[in-house]
């Protein structure tokens, strides 16, 4: 069911005094009683609680999330180089739910799996039939010593596309940029939207060529990875971007440290522990170290040793507890972590669900597709679509490991709307019924 029909960057103000006639609101009570609990109101938890409310009508589904704000995350690398607004990728939580669902402006505090129960930070307690947990990665800026520190300087050039926070102190930096060491970092922990931390690295190299500063930078990629991206096939056309660039890539290595007050960083070199250098910067782009919140990683039984939601990577559904399925970032499917991946997971959890329910056993099954649109610049994308086993699982009837004008302006104008009114509807399942039509066209090409 559609329940918004509005841009975040464009909505007038009475449209948003008529939207809120008809949005979810918050409620509270000590004790409440659900059918389907969804824990996290981002991407993955929204569109599943948009279809499962949709089928059960109002009531039913309740969503735990303490945000007021929905961010569309993809869009921080765009706000980062200057070619979107802040404004533009976010919008009131309670007009993003479904109107359908009832939402409990909380957070989790305790998961009691064995009661089918959780308990909120405001000491509500939930109790349901099934339960969907959503509730992401956080990102852990206070693990690099210095770090927090940095990005508190407003001129020490320190900056990081993650988060709302920081991500508009991104362009700035590379307007101050005058000369000397640009670094850009890929931490050693999980990490959302993996190609992040690179798109950075090539829009930057293209503003300081456009802005004619180019000449006086060494632009150097550090990743604590031992490959500059998962998937060969993108991989060795990533290399090929980054020679042509002139950019400096560092495998293995690792951002440990920060000095704010030499703008010095510290890094380590993980296949030799204890080997470290430091090197001075004029601009450090920092992708912080992540990792999923406390109250789930320390709940024995729910989480794995890592501390994800212990989930089966094909049906979703947790190992132990039938009743409990995971989404998103916070799986211990061991996808990329992407907004795509969550879209093409949605389906996959909702009728495994509801196969749940009419004591039938999960037939639907992930295939752990990922979509990153590498951006590498103004105006050209490599758009990377891949599966559980790291093979291209590709759309469109051209090949996607070349840079490409189109698929920029697919990431840039077309993949926003399609998030906001498809995708959080629950109408959008990831691009597989479009790879069926184009299917005639790519043999044909091949």
């Amino acid at each position: 069911m559609l329940h918004r029909l509005w841009r975040p960057s464009v909505m007038s103000g009475a449209t948003q005094n008529t939207i809120r006639l008809f949005s979810v609101s918050a409620i509270n009570a000590q004790k409440r009683q659900c059918k389907v609990l969804v824990v996290g109101g981002g991407s993955g938890g929204c569109s599943v609680a948009a279809k499962l409310s949709s089928k059960f009508g109002p009531g039913k589904v309740m969503i735990l999330e303490p945000s007021e704000t929905h961010y569309y995350q993809p869009m921080f690398t765009l706000v980062g180089g200057g070619m979107k607004k802040l404004e533009e990728s976010c919008a009131p939580m309670k007009e993003t739910l479904p109107s359908l669902a009832t939402w409990v402006h909380d957070s989790v505090a305790q998961f009691e799996p064995e009661a089918n129960a959780v308990v909120t930070k405001t000491g509500q307690r939930i109790e349901y039939e099934q339960l969907l947990i959503a509730i992401g990665l956080e990102l852990r800026y206070d693990r690099v010593p210095g770090l927090v520190e940095a990005l508190a300087m407003p001129d020490g050039g320190v900056c990081s596309n993650y988060s709302p926070k920081y991500v508009n102190r991104t362009l700035e930096a590379l307007q101050k940029f005058q000369r000397g060491n640009a670094i850009f970092t890929f931490p050693n922990s999980p990490v959302k939207c993996p190609g992040a931390p690179q798109k950075i690295a090539y829009i930057a190299e293209h503003y300081l060529r456009r802005n004619r500063k180019r000449q006086e930078a060494n632009i150097i990629y550090n990743t604590s990875l031992p490959v500059i991206f998962g998937v060969k096939h993108y991989a060795d056309a990533l290399w090929k971007v980054a020679e042509k660039r002139g950019i400096k890539v560092n495998l293995r290595t690792n951002l440990k440290q920060v000095l704010p007050e030499k703008n010095q960083a510290v890094f380590e070199n993980l296949d030799k522990p204890g080997e470290e250098h430091t090197i001075e910067y004029s601009l450090l782009h920092v992708t912080p170290p992540m990792a999923t919140p406390e109250v789930l990683s320390s709940c024995q039984g729910l989480a794995n040793a890592a501390g994800f939601v212990d989930v089966n990577k094909d049906t979703l559904q947790h190992v132990k507890y039938s009743n409990i399925f995971a989404i998103g970032d916070c799986s211990s499917s061991p996808n990329s972590k992407t907004a795509a991946s969550a879209a093409a997971q949605a389906p996959v959890v909702y009728k495994n669900m509801l196969a749940v329910m009419q004591g039938m056993t999960p037939s639907a099954s992930y295939n752990g597709y990922a979509s990153c649109p590498l951006v590498t610049g103004y105006y050209s994308c490599i758009l990377a679509e891949f599966d559980y086993n790291l093979q291209p699982l590709e759309t469109f009837p051209v090949p996607q490991n070349k840079e490409r004008l189109s698929m920029f302006l697919l990431k840039k104008h077309f993949m926003p709307p399609l998030y906001w009114h498809a995708m959080l509807n629950g109408m959008w399942n990831g691009p597989g019924i479009v790879r069926k039509l184009l299917e005639p066209l790519r043999k044909e090409t091949q």
